[in-house]
């Protein structure tokens, strides 16, 4: 500026507590008025002299603002050159003294809403309007001052970070933006921090990077943070503006917690005549973590267990199904502890140690006594033989039948009466000993293959069968005869010893 500020302009700028911006020009008043004599005498023709012009935003005074002035080389300070602008807000924003060129702001200005203006200026003779310089281009630019604060323009902030991460690990970043000049001062230069959740994260002041402070974040305790973090201007300084906002940092899982089986032991009951695959019940093993890291399997851990039972793993509901592998025998053994153990499918090695990833629980399965059909021995079926000889009445073998159940009650015996329908056996009901029923001839029939039935005495429901196979031993019973009557015939004439012709013999033994 071409000349010292005028009191009542150097007051209004100590009102507003702008001194520190404009008492750079006033104080070197005297140093540019001598830069202006020596470029005048510097100068071939005459010209514009001025400096930068700048307004300060804001202004809140009653009287215009002084900007500055505008002046000509050739102006010998006798009012004979009348000084003009125009362009952008002139008359309107900015007016000037015809006289001495002196520029005033008549409204209050937002830089952020526009910076700077773009005026001309234009010297005339007073008398002639003749113009005395070429009209002339200048800018004033708006100062800025620190009334905008900073603000988050991408919320709202959401991130997430896998729990036990190490400290330090990087979350996310938030950026907070300040309408100020960044050019000028420090009121758009940013810090952060955190106002609330600073226990468990940090922001780097510079950058605004959320980072880890600790290294025992468990989702299973909790699995989300609200922080908030504060955006300060003048770099952090007191006076400077701030603006905040929320952050929501999820806590996402990993594998760090085994399968557990709420009880240590189970107690199921199925009964002895249970189809093979017929499910005998079902434990679920819990597990704290989530997603694919509760994908679990079970196997059976006791060999006993395992060779008569299997496990399975529904994979609708984690649980698993314990079905029959082979029959089951009340008789033979009444209650199996079955070892059934969990085990985790997708294990992370980096937390292993934090548990076996396996859990195990003994299901006890009681054997229910049911009402069974007598057994033969041997079950195979029964071979007996006799001689085709032997009396009317003559036993031939026997058959035995038992109850399996533990009542053990008697069994009677009979012969299916269509595998023998001559009736040529009997059977004792009681001890199951066959007998002869009818003379036999092996001649006629060398086997005789029939069904026994033994039912429970006081059940008739409760039957099952044994096929008998019974050989007939032959007897020499039978002299030899002739196959067919023969004649024979011999010459007169023959000598002792000639052959002639014999008939065949046969014998039925």
């Amino acid at each position: 500026m071409a000349a010292c500020w005028t009191g009542r302009a150097l007051a209004l700028l100590v009102a507003l507590g702008m001194l520190h911006c404009w008492g750079l020009a006033s104080c070197h008043a005297e140093r540019t008025s001598a830069l202006v004599e020596s470029r005048a005498r510097e100068r071939v023709k005459r010209g514009w002299v001025w400096n930068q012009f700048f307004v300060v935003e804001e202004y809140t005074g009653t009287e215009p603002l002084y900007v500055g002035k505008i002046h000509s080389d050739s102006d010998e300070g006798d009012g004979s050159i009348k000084y003009t602008i125009s362009g952008e807000g002139a008359g309107t924003i900015f007016i000037i003294d015809e006289v001495t060129g002196d520029i005033h702001a008549t409204e209050r200005l937002d830089r952020e809403e526009k910076a700077f203006y773009t005026l001309r200026a234009q010297a005339r003779d007073r008398q002639t309007d003749a113009p005395l310089e070429p009209e002339s281009e200048f800018v004033i630019k708006v100062q800025d001052i620190n009334d905008s604060e900073p603000k988050f323009l991408e919320g709202p902030y959401i991130g997430s970070v896998a729990e036990l991460s190490p400290i330090g690990t990087s979350v996310m970043k938030v950026i907070a933006a300040d309408a100020d000049d960044l050019t000028y001062g420090s009121s758009a230069r940013i810090v952060y921090s955190v106002l609330d959740g600073e226990k468990f994260f940090t922001v780097d002041r510079q950058t605004g990077v959320i980072r880890t402070a600790v290294a025992d974040l468990d989702r299973e305790t909790q699995d989300r943070y609200e922080l908030v973090v504060k955006a300060t201007d003048m770099a952090g300084q007191m006076g400077g503006l701030s603006g905040s906002t929320t952050v929501t940092i999820v806590i996402t899982d990993v594998n760090d917690n085994p399968p557990r089986f709420p009880q240590k032991m189970y107690q199921f009951s199925i009964s002895e005549g249970a189809a093979i695959g017929t499910s005998v019940g079902r434990v679920m093993a819990t597990d704290d973590d989530m997603g694919e890291n509760t994908d679990m399997s079970y196997l059976i851990k006791d060999e006993e267990g395992g060779e008569l039972f299997r496990v399975s793993t529904d994979g609708d509901t984690q649980e698993a199904v314990i079905s029959i592998r082979k029959p089951l025998d009340f008789e033979k053994k009444r209650i199996h502890n079955v070892v059934v153990e969990a085990v985790n499918k997708h294990v992370d090695p980096r937390f292993v140690d934090l548990g076996s990833f396996r859990d195990q629980t003994i299901v006890r399965i009681s054997i229910s006594d049911t009402d069974e059909p007598p057994i033969f021995f041997p079950p195979a079926g029964v071979l007996l033989e006799v001689q085709e000889d032997a009396k009317q009445g003559a036993i031939v073998g026997a058959v035995t039948a038992k109850d399996p159940d533990m009542d053990n009650v008697p069994v009677r015996y009979s012969i299916d009466q269509s595998t023998d329908q001559e009736q040529i056996f009997n059977i004792d009901t009681v001890s199951g000993a066959i007998t002869l029923g009818k003379i036999l001839d092996r001649e006629t029939a060398g086997w005789h293959n029939i069904t026994v039935t033994a039912v429970e005495a006081d059940n008739q429901s409760m039957a099952s069968q044994a096929a008998v196979s019974i050989r007939i031993l032959d007897v020499n019973d039978n002299p030899p005869e002739l196959a067919t009557p023969y004649e024979a015939s011999i010459c007169e004439d023959a000598k002792p010893g000639q052959p002639h012709t014999m008939p065949w013999i046969s014998q039925h033994d």
